[in-house]
């Protein structure tokens, strides 16, 4: 989840601890109002069409190196799957790509114009990069409904969102956000009791209400049933040409149903690449099947 929407979250927890004290009613009239929607400002530019231009990353830690030379492209609108064992630099990539680490050497730019290093984590969520890590991140006190609330709103400031209503489009927004992430039937529950696949639908939810070009997404069907794995690949196919998406996965059955047969998959090893294509094509791979798949 972004820096900023973790922050719009502790104040809206606060809020509505306070309504609890005070008889329950929100200062919406009835609805507990957002937070707010990342503002963008200038965005990036995808004339080129290419999302995401990673070159040459380096990373050291004590003289470990997690990152050793690291080149990756991906294009506009594609979903594009990342493999490879434990150690192999994947976390460390999604690291450097959000501005939670700082490689050593190397380019990283958003679109053609926006330099990755030169911003800082907020700046980065803000020109339209959202992150999702393994472990679901909602606020359990508050309702689904709620929850999706707090990356809605275009002003973030606590004061704007005190006494605000939401718009009918706003409404609109956001029920078609329930349906999307197939929560519907849940928008009054507290988020606490949702299963932990329902977790994981949610907190994509929220990631998507701030509208991101390019998402990040560690081991989204970690802890899954079969039945809401499937689900979240047909999520996931849904949201592909809207938005980029890069998903970090072991698990190979999940793979398959994202790329069906066609879309790239890349390995990383030892920091690098170490093979990209289709599924079968590195699955065959004798290096691949040599440090990862046959294990």
């Amino acid at each position: 989840m972004t820096p900023d929407l973790l922050e719009a979250g502790a104040r809206r927890l606060q809020e509505h601890q306070s309504r609890a004290q005070h008889g329950g009613q929100t200062e919406s009239g009835g609805r507990s109002a957002g937070i707010g929607r990342v503002h963008r400002g200038q965005g990036p530019d995808f004339t080129h069409g290419v999302a995401l231009y990673l070159d040459d990353i380096n990373v050291s830690f004590d003289g470990f190196k997690a990152l050793n030379a690291l080149s990756l492209s991906i294009a506009v609108g594609e979903l594009r799957c990342i493999i490879g064992p434990n150690g192999a630099g994947k976390t460390t990539m999604m690291d450097v790509i959000t501005g939670k680490t700082r490689p050593d050497a190397g380019t990283a730019f958003f679109g053609s114009t926006i330099d990755l290093l030169k911003l800082r984590e907020n700046e980065i969520a803000q020109a339209g990069i959202g992150r999702k890590f393994q472990k679901p991140t909602v606020y359990e006190p508050l309702s689904v409904l709620e929850n999706l609330e707090l990356s809605l709103k275009a002003d973030r400031r606590v004061r704007s969102s005190l006494g605000s209503r939401l718009s009918g489009e706003q409404v609109d927004t956001l029920d078609a956000m329930l349906s999307r992430i197939q929560l519907r039937g849940e928008a009054g529950r507290e988020a606490g009791l949702l299963s932990h696949g329902q977790k994981q639908w949610l907190e994509i939810g929220m990631l998507l209400m701030q509208d991101p070009a390019l998402l990040l997404l560690d081991e989204p069907v970690a802890g899954m049933t079969d039945e809401e794995t499937e689900r979240t690949a047909e999520l996931f196919l849904s949201l592909q040409g809207e938005h980029s998406l890069v998903v970090v996965e072991h698990d190979m059955h999940f793979v398959e149903q994202l790329t069906q047969g066609h879309r790239t998959v890349t390995v990383l090893h030892e920091g690098s690449v170490l093979a990209e294509g289709t599924l079968a094509t590195v699955q065959a791979n004798s290096h691949v099947v040599e440090v990862y798949l046959g294990r």
